[in-house]
């Protein structure tokens, strides 16, 4: 492919879908459009600073209460090592990158959910990431009570985020929503459809977006 590389977000909620989704863009640059040099990552983990911080973050320290800032700030520590170790140095060899999460589940977990200042997410971003943003985003909208379900259906044993109440997620969703309407890098799909509509209406966007850089 003679466009430059890219790098591309999955967003949205738990059970919406987002892993299965970053492997099908990546079998569609592969299959459809030859892309050989690709990298599949996540966001936090990708670097073993970042998945140890990952870690920590779902499964916490025994019984130790984690606040909502130093949550906050254990995912910007494991999203800045995993920009400067693994992202920026693959798109400087003109390496693609899919990522499974980014800087937008921050504004919407810890924004929407947590209740943080927008003002000091905002100022954190610009301290950490400065203006480093996907070239592409696909938010996969899911209400919270069918996203959980299927968490549940397939792994009851939930981590410490994903045992948050109805209300949190709700309040997530939201802020996703949201600041998807005001971004047109922000490509929204409804997640309650089968996977298999999913994945075409991915392709669709995908592919537009793939003609317009030059594809």
């Amino acid at each position: 492919m003679r466009v430059r590389s890219k790098f591309i977000v999955v967003e949205g909620l738990e059970g919406s879908g987002k892993s299965s989704a970053v492997k099908k863009i990546a079998d569609i640059l592969r299959q459809k459009y030859g892309l050989v040099d690709l990298i599949i990552t996540r966001d936090p983990g990708g670097t073993l600073l970042s998945e140890s911080l990952r870690n920590l973050i779902k499964k916490g320290v025994n019984d130790e209460l984690i606040t909502d800032h130093a949550e906050l700030l254990m995912f910007y520590a494991a999203r800045v090592q995993l920009i400067e170790q693994v992202i920026k140095p693959s798109l400087s060899k003109n390496i693609w990158v899919i990522s499974d999460r980014y800087d937008l589940s921050s504004h919407a977990y810890q924004g929407g959910g947590r209740a943080i200042d927008v003002m000091l997410l905002k100022a954190l971003r610009n301290l950490v990431i400065k203006n480093f943003q996907p070239d592409l985003t696909f938010y996969l909208d899911v209400s919270p009570i069918v996203g959980l379900s299927r968490i549940f259906i397939r792994d009851t044993s939930l981590d410490r985020i994903e045992r948050e109440s109805l209300d949190f997620f709700n309040r997530v969703r939201s802020c996703y929503r949201l600041m998807a309407s005001k971004n047109h890098r922000i490509i929204t799909i409804d997640a309650h459809q089968t996977l298999q509509d999913v994945h075409k209406e991915i392709f669709i966007y995908l592919k537009k977006w793939l003609m317009v850089q030059g594809a």
